[in-house]
């Protein structure tokens, strides 16, 4: 079994679990964030002059350039764009979105995201009993494709406690929900194109289905502005269910080391759907407007740049076959319902 090396998270921080403290001088943070930074700039570049995907590019260019994880003198600034810079990255793309898009939903598309959830969940649970593996390993590996990816299994874990859940178990959904998460956002976009969905149907498909917020969201900007703004309302709607999935899993599972679950919603989320409200009810400057989605997207893109740069790549390639198929069946059904959700809703 291969742990991650230390100091090397594995996906985008959004709780603040999966870091140390962050430093208390400003100047440690700067060499990994001016790395990341210039990941960033060279990403803005290869999309403006090729028409690729800002995200994907960042996410490219952080994975070329891993090496630079290896340095500590790294880590502190990585952590930070990989976790402050995603997180108000979020709260300003709520410029992008008002109330009536958010409306426009419906409650249909709403209830498919809960069913999606609660299916994967599930799925995730009958995948590990038929690799011989526990219903608690499949809780944590369904429950963290069907949620929010890393920060969602940092959650899960404490809930179900390290009787039910080891270290090296988690390590392990860990590395494949990254793996995973990089590889839909690059391949869920070409399919909900090849399949011709409309701007909507790939926001839903895409939101519903991308494990990681920063992955999910860049999948939906690469398809459309559009399908940008409703992947970003699911995805964040899936992130608010995890208070409560949290608690039904504590009752499930009843006394896991005496642990409680996190049952706040994080204040990123309540921060996206307050901008909205604020961009739906207030006569807000265009040019305002402009400069908060330009900052949004620059923030998430070197999220993600970073987020490839500081990937623990020894341990992805030395991961076990059966808890990253638990990951594989979870995160195909998810993609499977999510498609046939958009086409029966929108």
């Amino acid at each position: 079994m291969i742990a991650p090396p230390l100091g090397r998270p594995l996906a985008a921080d959004l709780f603040n679990d999966l870091d140390p403290e962050p430093p208390r001088r400003w100047t440690a943070v700067l060499p990994g964030l001016i790395v990341a930074a210039l990941a960033t700039m060279a990403a803005g570049f290869v999309a403006d002059h090729y028409g690729a995907p800002l995200t994907l590019m960042a996410l490219l260019i952080g994975l070329a350039l891993n090496f630079l994880g290896n340095d500590p003198r790294m880590a502190p600034g990585l952590g930070f764009a990989s976790r402050t810079l995603l997180r108000w990255g979020i709260v300003l793309v709520g410029a992008r979105v008002t109330g009536g898009q958010i409306a426009a939903l419906g409650p249909m598309a709403l209830l498919a995201v809960v069913l999606i959830l609660l299916v994967t969940l599930g799925v995730g649970i009958l995948a590990s009993r038929a690799f011989g593996m526990s219903s608690a390993f499949g809780v944590l590996a369904g429950g963290s494709v069907a949620i929010c990816g890393a920060s969602a299994a940092l959650a899960l874990a404490t809930t179900l406690g390290e009787r039910r859940v080891n270290q090296a178990q988690l390590t392990l959904v860990l590395v494949g929900i990254s793996a995973a998460s990089a590889t839909a956002m690059f391949f869920y976009p070409l399919i909900a194109h090849q399949i011709g969905l409309s701007d909507r149907q790939a926001g839903l498909m895409l939101g519903a289905s991308i494990h990681d917020v920063a992955q999910a969201i860049g999948a939906g900007y690469s398809f459309s502005d559009e399908a940008g703004a409703v992947a970003t309302i699911v995805k964040l709607t899936r992130v608010a269910l995890l208070a409560p999935v949290l608690a039904l899993i504590a009752a499930c599972f009843p006394g896991a080391d005496g642990t409680k679950a996190r049952l706040s919603v994080p204040w990123f989320v309540t921060g996206f759907f307050v901008v909205a409200a604020l961009n739906s009810v207030l006569p807000v400057p265009a040019a305002v407007g402009r400069s908060a989605q330009v900052v949004a997207t620059a923030l998430l893109a070197c999220a993600v740049a970073a987020t490839g740069i500081r990937a623990p790549m020894n341990a992805l390639l030395g991961t076990g076959a059966k808890p990253i198929l638990v990951i594989v069946a979870a995160s195909l059904v998810a993609l499977l319902l999510s498609l046939a959700a958009a086409l029966l809703i929108f």
